[in-house]
């Protein structure tokens, strides 16, 4: 059980970073990107495609962010600025059919082009024991990356200038833009953001298991899910909710099977918005 629950906090480290991205841009911008998991894909598909021209791993994955922050802002100036024109349910209604068609081709182009290929970084070093459970150092890597993005995303929402101004314009866009805020702007940063925390979770799960080119839709619903099960807009919500159901799918996934994992966190789901509507950690409007 204790091997489990382990790695079930790996798993929800990055369950939560996947979902944080999700929802920073559906809280400042009303937008559910459904392209997410594939952005995650390409990021990791680039890291690979660089290493194997020679180029060493971290270079490579530094390389890999930028590709995702690229694929965000990519995003922002092309299919999403007929959304930004529309309004309340229009506007996230508008963001699905589109991102979802940007799914759909991203994900045929790679199934086509490197139909068998995917990320696998491999961390050489011995296990370290924990709690009396030998880690593969690859998790202990993967982890320790995802704590550190955490605390980077804890100071910049917190600390800055940056960060208040994002939280102002998800409080009050009108009241943002009177002082001087500039909505568009801060929607295109988060974007680039959420780009690049997508290419952390490829980069980091494929520490653990390797990231194949099919793997898009998954970590789309996976982070939805767990979006919703912690509040839509609510990071914290998303990094609590993350832990939650990254444990229950690990000791579901050990105990029952994998194939049954998806359903289970789906009834999590379910039971969550049926008990609480607004997710764990989420603000009634």
């Amino acid at each position: 059980m204790t091997a489990s629950i382990l790695d079930g906090i790996v798993l929800g480290l990055q369950f939560g970073v996947l979902a944080a991205g999700l929802t920073l841009v559906y809280g400042l911008g009303g937008v559910l990107n459904l392209a997410y998991g594939q952005i995650a894909v390409v990021s990791g598909l680039v890291t690979l495609l660089t290493m194997e021209a020679g180029v060493p791993a971290v270079p490579a994955a530094l390389i890999g962010l930028v590709a995702g922050g690229a694929l965000g802002l990519i995003f922002d100036l092309t299919i999403l600025q007929p959304v930004y024109r529309r309004h309340g349910e229009a506007r996230v209604l508008l963001s699905l059919l589109l991102t979802l068609g940007a799914a759909f081709v991203i994900d045929g182009y790679l199934n086509w082009r490197y139909p068998l290929r995917g990320l696998n970084l491999r961390i050489t070093g011995d296990p370290l024991v924990v709690f009396g459970v030998r880690m593969r150092m690859g998790s202990v890597v993967a982890s320790g990356i995802t704590i550190v993005v955490i605390g980077v995303l804890y100071w910049l929402f917190r600390y800055t200038r940056l960060g208040r101004a994002i939280r102002s314009v998800i409080q009050d866009e009108e009241g943002s833009r009177l002082v001087g805020i500039d909505p568009q702007l801060m929607m295109r940063l988060i974007l680039v953001l959420s780009g690049v925390l997508a290419a952390i979770v490829a980069i980091t799960r494929s520490m653990v298991a390797p990231v194949n080119v099919r793997a898009g839709f998954s970590l789309t619903v996976l982070g939805l899910i767990v979006t919703v099960v912690g509040g839509l807009g609510s990071i914290p919500g998303a990094f609590l909710a993350g832990l939650v159901l990254g444990i229950i799918n690990s000791v579901a996934s050990s105990y029952i099977g994998t194939f049954l994992s998806l359903i289970i966190l789906l009834v999590a789901a379910a039971i969550t918005i049926v008990i609480r509507p607004t997710g764990l950690l989420g603000v009634r409007e």
